[in-house]
């Protein structure tokens, strides 16, 4: 986990108005490799270990083993950056579920960026630039209008739709592949503009 996330990352449990301090046991050079992270409003400590940050509430369960995906293909990783639509400049995109496995290509590609892998699956990689690895329950611990893009497919581990709108900056995108059914009325009663670039995707922005 680079050091720079744990600045914009927030408490779960108390909201988007409450940052997180870093409380790091284990370093190298930048990025955070053992630790934790407190909320000076609840107290509760969100653990870091091996680089991948732990951000469900208490009680946490043992993240159960997840098998890896696939290494996308070539044809894949283009398809996706180009829904997302970034090509650079600083930010931070979401890649939640099964579209964590973009994270490192993604990454080797547009280097700028960070990309956040929310998926338990992502706990057994090993730290690379670029690439932040996180778990969660329905909350995003990113503030309101923060997020550079989301891209969600397959199992969002409980994170809704609303809270990807939520944490979604003005003029990027919202990119979910299978959508449940009223999906594109939630995004359409947002606020968003919604499109379908393909059967099973919805590409929405602000």
């Amino acid at each position: 986990m680079h050091l720079l996330l744990t600045d914009g990352l927030t408490c779960p449990r108390c909201g988007p108005e409450f940052g997180l301090i870093l409380l790091a046991t284990r370093m190298d050079e930048r990025r955070v490799l053992d630790g934790a992270l407190g909320c000076s409003n609840c107290r509760d400590r969100y653990p870091v270990v091996g680089g991948f940050g732990d951000l469900r509430q208490e009680p946490r369960a043992p993240i159960q083993p997840a098998v890896s995906e696939p290494d996308p293909t070539e044809d894949e990783i283009v398809r996706a950056g180009a829904l997302l639509g970034v090509v650079g400049g600083s930010g931070r995109v979401a890649l939640i579920g099964k579209a964590a496995r973009f994270a490192p290509a993604l990454a080797g590609r547009i280097t700028d960026l960070d990309w956040i892998a929310i998926s338990p699956f992502a706990t057994q990689w090993k730290e690379q630039e670029g690439v932040d690895r996180i778990l969660v329950d329905e909350a995003l611990p990113f503030r309101d209008r923060t997020l550079r893009g989301v891209m969600i497919e397959g199992d969002s581990g409980g994170v809704g739709i609303a809270e990807a709108i939520r944490v979604l900056a003005p003029a990027h995108r919202l990119v979910l592949f299978d959508p449940p059914a009223g999906t594109r009325d939630l995004l359409l009663s947002r606020g968003l503009k919604v499109h379908e670039p393909a059967a099973g995707v919805l590409v929405a922005g602000r």
